[in-house]
């Protein structure tokens, strides 16, 4: 069976590459679109069962994209991300029958129950596993795991580091941000010989 698609569409490119990467470690095949016209484009010339979306575009907003995107294949199962919290967006989504409603930058654990809802829900038969490992993300300290392992302490070391530079330095904020408490991101700074 084919790797499932997933377009991603985020304008902010470094995030984009991020979300590439995780969507990819997870076990998908990512598309990224830097807008929602050209995650339209892409949409008119390949089917994608799954799509991972920005709230907040330049030009076309995310929401307006999702229902364009619904309008051709009603099928498609969305993950919402957005910036700051919005409950009217979040009303709306629920509407357009939005997986998950995600607040950026989302930990990867997070990204992956979503991607893994997303794709149970895409691809209804109990016999279709979600491409997601069966074993959970785990402390990628803990190399007892095949090879991936790596690739994914590195992609969660990259994103720790863009979140704390988001952040301007700020532990607490980034760790708020990460989902992680304050410790365990001293712990992982400290395991990647991060200095301020």
């Amino acid at each position: 069976m084919d790797t499932p698609r997933v377009l991603i569409v985020e304008d902010e490119p470094r995030y984009r590459a991020t979300l590439v990467d995780m969507v990819r470690v997870l076990g998908f095949d990512p598309y990224p679109a830097g807008s929602a016209e050209r995650a339209l484009h892409m949409a008119a010339q390949t089917q994608y069962p799954l799509a991972i979306i920005d709230l907040n575009l330049p030009g076309m907003g995310g929401l307006e994209l999702l229902e364009k995107l619904h309008a051709d294949h009603p099928t498609l199962r969305a993950i919402i991300l957005t910036g700051y919290g919005d409950l009217e967006a979040a009303q709306k989504a629920i509407r357009l029958d939005v997986v998950d409603f995600l607040t950026k930058p989302c930990p990867m654990g997070l990204l992956e129950e979503a991607l893994g809802r997303a794709w149970r829900l895409a691809m209804p038969s109990p016999t279709v596993a979600p491409p997601v490992g069966s074993e959970p993300v785990d402390d990628p300290q803990d190399q007892s795991h095949n090879e991936d392992t790596t690739s994914l302490a590195a992609l969660e070391k990259r994103h720790i580091i863009d979140v704390l530079q988001q952040h301007q330095g700020n532990r607490r904020a980034a760790a708020a941000a990460l989902g992680i408490s304050e410790r365990k991101l001293y712990y992982r700074l400290a395991e990647y010989g991060w200095k301020d």
